[in-house]
């Protein structure tokens, strides 16, 4: 059985106003917040290879009631962040292995 699922994308805008098409990787939800890894989407194929990719790590905030997504700063939280979801990056793509191997 073949269950084919489309990516989450997400749309941001910057401050100048510029929208920007994310796919979403995972959610990290711990005590220091609720944290998103994102991997930008191109129209262009060329581009999507070159990004290589890189992804962004953003923190969920709440303002003026809305949810909002900001770029993490710290940059020791950012490690430790970084560090967690590739360990949840290498779990998912061991699991997707395993099961090709079973088919």
């Amino acid at each position: 059985m073949n269950e084919d699922f489309g990516a989450d994308l997400l749309t941001l805008i910057d401050d100048e106003g510029q929208e920007h098409e994310f796919e979403i990787l995972d959610v990290i939800d711990n005590d220091e917040g609720t944290f998103y890894a994102l991997l930008p989407t191109f129209e262009d194929p060329q581009m999507q290879l070159e990004s290589e990719g890189t992804y962004f790590i953003f923190q969920s905030i709440e303002e003026d009631g809305e949810q909002q997504l900001a770029e993490v700063e710290d940059e020791e939280l950012l490690n430790r962040l970084a560090a967690v979801f590739e360990e949840h990056f290498e779990e998912m793509y061991d699991e997707e292995d395993e099961e090709d191997a079973e088919d």
